[in-house]
């Protein structure tokens, strides 16, 4: 089984109290760190690499962004699958060549236009269907929906969405910042197979979130700022001890 395929198969056939769980690593370290905990795949996030990089959130040159999910992939042995945004203006050719080359296995595509308003969701469509006929198998599309995040629809409208990219090719589709409340209305509005949903401190267990609707768990950059927090508090000790605390 190719390692595309494994990725695809983890969000089949899953007990609906245990979805699919993909820590976002930044960097080849913390990779390795996600796969020794047991982790059988991996979901960078393109902010938390921005951030490592020294990049405000969307401004990462696609160049860095490519090599960094390179880094982390030959770090791993478990598929890993990458959040490149909304494909940085590459023809659907280029980008699927690029993935595959950066050694990623599944990508996430935001409808996201320049000037952080949606696109169309039919040019959306159209766009996902492109990088699925390139792709064929070998990518695991996750076809990111941002009505929620722009604040510009709500079930419905996310559904709808949903719908035309999972008719169009995506794998799993993902509502980005949808509450988990709105999970079983989701899927009640027409959302079937896979659906990734955005853990955040507060959000009800894996489990739980499982019941109500989500296949697939991921985190955005918010492992990375977890960790920062507890070097903010390494570093603090370590001023406090040389005598330089702020």
């Amino acid at each position: 089984m190719t390692a595309a395929a494994t990725l695809r198969a983890l969000h089949h056939d899953r007990p609906a109290d245990r979805p699919l769980v993909l820590p976002g690593p930044w960097d080849a370290f913390s990779a390795r760190a996600f796969e020794e905990a047991g982790f059988p795949a991996l979901a960078t996030p393109s902010a938390g690499i921005a951030a490592v990089l020294g990049y405000p959130d969307e401004q990462t040159p696609p160049d860095e962004m490519f090599a960094a999910v390179a880094r982390i992939a030959r770090a791993v042995s478990v598929p890993v699958t990458a959040d490149v945004e909304a494909g940085y203006g590459l023809s659907a050719k280029e980008l699927v060549a690029r993935v595959l080359e950066a050694g990623a296995v599944g990508v996430n595509l935001e409808d996201t236009a320049p000037g952080r308003v949606p696109r169309d969701p039919r040019e959306q469509a159209d766009w996902l269907a492109e990088v699925r006929e390139e792709a064929g198998p070998a990518l695991v599309i996750n076809a990111r929906v941002d009505t929620y995040l722009h604040g510009s629809g709500g079930v419905a409208e996310a559904a709808e969405r949903a719908r035309l990219y999972v008719a169009a090719g995506a794998d799993c589709v993902y509502p980005i910042k949808a509450p988990a409340a709105d999970l079983p209305r989701l899927r009640e509005a027409g959302i079937e197979g896979p659906l990734n949903f955005l853990s955040l401190p507060g959000d009800p267990s894996f489990a739980e979130l499982g019941r109500l609707g989500a296949t697939r768990i991921t985190f955005g950059p918010g492992l990375l700022h977890r960790s920062l927090a507890g070097l903010g508090e390494l570093a603090r000790g370590l001023a406090a001890d040389a005598g330089t605390a702020a």
